[in-house]
């Protein structure tokens, strides 16, 4: 999904959209809401990505409360200087292989909405101020046998 953004210091603003649009898909798809999941995790919005992915959310009829960012989880936000969190692949796959897996494992949530988000560009492209289309896939993991 591409809505125009340009700046490579704001890639929550460009991976927002596709992620909204990702999960208003899978939840009109399946017919599932934001309830049916114990949590549902995005890639590397961070802070303010997040708040966006709300607001089109809602402005989309969904109202999501179980949601958290990888890459605003990967670091202290309170503690560290690092604005908005983390961007980039390496947010979801660590926060994917140690804190969600461990936690599912430990039985704290039986069915996750996990949905990668990616922001596809390149030096070369963002020199050129090309805009920064975003994707985002779902997908469900669940501990209960069906």
């Amino acid at each position: 999904m591409d809505k125009g953004v340009t700046d490579t210091n704001n890639m929550g603003a460009a991976m927002a959209p596709a992620a909204a649009a990702t999960l208003t898909a899978h939840f009109q798809d399946t017919g599932c809401s934001p309830s049916s999941y114990d949590m549902i995790f995005t890639g590397d919005l961070g802070v303010l990505g997040s708040e966006l992915l709300v607001e089109l959310l809602r402005k989309d009829g969904v109202q999501i409360k179980n949601h958290a960012d990888c890459g605003a989880m990967i670091f202290d936000i309170e503690h560290q200087d690092v604005h908005c969190g983390g961007s980039g692949c390496g947010c979801c796959a660590s926060v994917l292989t140690g804190h969600i897996l461990n936690n599912l494992k430990a039985g704290k949530w039986k069915n996750i909405l996990f949905c990668p988000t990616g922001a596809l560009h390149s030096p070369t492209s963002a020199f050129q101020g090309e805009s920064i289309p975003g994707i985002c896939h779902a997908i469900s993991i669940s501990t209960v046998k069906s």
